[in-house]
């Protein structure tokens, strides 16, 4: 035997005992509900991911309160699970129920959103960088206006937030530089189309109808889909009359860029439990320990990027 082939064997077997290994493992999930399509599909990819690797999944969904997360990842404790999966509601609160995970030897992973925790309390963190996205977002309008007056309205993620709160400071940072760019109303429309509707409704009728604002910044895609349609209601042409820029690259959203009525999104995938996993695994292997932040691309989509092909190609993934 050659000692390529050799090398080869041996990390196959490697790979072999480490898939032995994970098979069969339990891993408790608390997500933090359905507020979004983008939601639903992280969740459906988790599962699919967990399916694919032979683990058991215990899910639960949390219906946007932090007080049924600390309750699940209590529940997973007690059942001995040997993972825990964390997409946390808010970024704060968390200390208590980390450290009983921590002296129960349980790792846990952060998927898409950060908390106010000391680090050693969690194994490591999947997600998108959320302030460059709000800055991608944020510098994409400033080019697309140019030296045009533009007064802006905000539609803010759930408050509290992690996404909301950098995603904020990220389009605040990139359009600081620019004195023709002001955000003249801002308030959460709590990350859901029926409220990113209603919101809407309330900064056009405060904002002479719509024909005072220029833009939409919508901190996820599904806000500003319900919100594109307050705007068409009021008669005024979204995509055109108001820019609309928001975050996530959900299907809807291609849709609407098809359609002329959203100019540009940036992408989050929904695929965090992929990377997960993999950290897991290389845990469980060996001892190896990942990185604390492990960070996805945040890709920018406009109405030039062939957003009708886009939505076909994302329209069945879970969304």
């Amino acid at each position: 035997m050659t000692t390529n082939t050799l090398m080869t064997t041996v990390a196959a077997l490697a790979i072999s005992a480490t898939a032995a290994m994970a098979e069969g493992e339990t891993i408790g999930f608390s997500q933090i509900g359905s507020e979004s399509g983008w939601r639903a599909a992280e969740t459906t990819l988790t599962r699919n991911q967990a399916e694919e690797r032979g683990y058991q999944l215990q899910f639960s969904d949390a219906q946007q309160k932090q007080e049924n997360q600390i309750a699940a990842i209590r529940s997973f404790i007690a059942q001995g699970v040997d993972a825990i999966l964390l997409a946390p509601v808010v970024a704060t609160g968390w200390d208590s129920v980390l450290e009983e995970a921590k002296e129960a030897e349980i790792p846990v992973v952060l998927l898409d959103r950060q908390v106010d925790s000391s680090d050693d309390l969690y194994l490591t963190a999947v997600g998108s960088n959320l302030v460059h996205e709000g800055e991608v977002a944020g510098q994409w309008l400033a080019d697309a206006v140019g030296d045009k007056e533009c007064r802006i309205v905000e539609l803010q993620g759930t408050t509290g937030s992690s996404p909301a709160i950098d995603r904020k400071t990220g389009f605040e940072n990139a359009i600081s530089g620019h004195d023709n760019l002001s955000i003249v109303r801002s308030q959460t429309g709590d990350f859901t189309r029926a409220q990113g509707k209603e919101v809407m409704e309330s900064f056009l009728q405060a904002e002479n109808g719509g024909q005072d604002i220029c833009a939409l910044y919508a901190h996820n895609d599904d806000m500003a889909v319900g919100a594109i349609q307050a705007i068409k209601e009021a008669g005024i042409a979204p995509g055109k009359d108001i820019l609309v820029v928001s975050i996530d690259a959900v299907p809807d959203i291609f849709k609407a860029m098809a359609d002329g009525e959203a100019n540009a999104t940036v992408e989050l995938t929904p695929n965090m439990a992929g990377p997960a996993f993999d950290a897991l695994e290389a845990y469980w292997a060996d001892g190896t320990m990942p990185e604390k932040f492990i960070q996805t691309e945040s890709k920018l989509y406009t109405q030039s990027d062939d957003p009708a092909g886009e939505y076909e190609a994302r329209k069945d993934l879970g969304y």
